[in-house]
């Protein structure tokens, strides 16, 4: 059983089994909340659940990609979380939970995965397709790009797919209940989890002090 949590898009956490599938689910989709709701939503969850501390596996941690202040509260929520808990973290890739959802709800082939990351910029995340498994398999790591920039920046990434409309889904929110069903199955499949870094894809909007000032 595993706490799942999840700040890369809005604010979300569920404690899921690989058997039961999803016990709980809380999500708040405001996007500048993270710090002020996740103790809660997080407290609800296993409330909810009826679940112990000491009745978890582990505390899965959506890695992004994400923008940097509302992302590192959840990663730093799920460390904290599993180091006060004597549990180990489990790193998923958020953008494949938001894959998995769609395989699971019956798409086939390739998938484009689309958050937003400000700056007039998206994150992206290109799939062939769901293994045996029903986990997607990603073509490479997520990616960051101009819209009218993503079309080309897919193209490289996978040459001999060039011909292809990728089908395209355009996420405002990351399921921690898919987070944590990505980790559980990835686990009973032996399929390497997501390395422990958080996935920024770009500096912070906030610098030190003592810095050059930018001339706008």
């Amino acid at each position: 059983m595993l706490l799942a949590i999840d700040t890369s898009a809005g604010t979300s956490v569920a404690v899921v089994d690989r058997d039961r599938g999803v016990i709980s689910e809380r999500l708040e989709a405001d996007t500048m909340r993270h710090a002020e709701v996740i103790g809660r939503l997080i407290r609800e969850c296993l409330d909810e659940a009826d679940v112990a501390v000491s009745d978890l596996s582990g505390i899965v941690g959506g890695m992004g990609p994400g923008p940097f202040t509302g992302l590192r509260v959840g990663i730093a929520a799920a460390r904290v979380f599993a180091l006060g808990a004597g549990k180990p973290l489990v790193p998923v890739v958020s953008h494949d939970a938001i894959a998995f959802g769609r395989y699971r709800d019956g798409h086939t082939g390739p998938l484009l995965v689309v958050t937003d990351a400000r700056r007039r910029e998206v994150y992206w995340s290109a799939y062939s397709a769901a293994d045996a498994h029903g986990l997607p398999v990603r073509i490479g790591a997520p990616g960051l790009a101009k819209p009218a920039d993503l079309t080309q920046a897919v193209r490289l990434r996978e040459p001999t797919w060039a011909h292809i409309d990728w089908p395209r889904v355009d996420a405002v929110g990351v399921s921690a209940g898919d987070l944590g069903m990505v980790a559980e199955l990835s686990f009973a499949g032996g399929r390497p989890l997501a390395a422990d870094a958080p996935l920024y894809l770009r500096s912070p909007d906030v610098t030190l002090p003592g810095g050059r000032k930018r001339v706008s």
